[in-house]
């Protein structure tokens, strides 16, 4: 079965995480995501966002203090 709006995109590009700007800049981007997308007014109040971590609310996902997974 053919997908006509498919959930994944396929012209995903790698980019290489380089330096603690670029990092930011990028978990910004995801995190905004769902403000933009309006699913939420906030990126904190999506359950499952690590922008919870960078307000100090680990309740879902720890991360380190560069926001890693771990």
């Amino acid at each position: 079965m053919l997908l006509k709006h498919p959930f994944w995109q396929h012209h995903n590009k790698r980019i290489e995480l380089w330096r603690s700007k670029v990092i930011k800049q990028k978990l910004e981007y995801i995190h905004n995501n769902l403000v933009k997308s309006g699913f939420v007014t906030n990126p904190i109040a999506w359950k499952y966002s690590s922008a919870r971590n960078f307000q100090d609310d680990p309740t879902v996902i720890k991360t380190d203090a560069m926001g890693f997974m771990g």
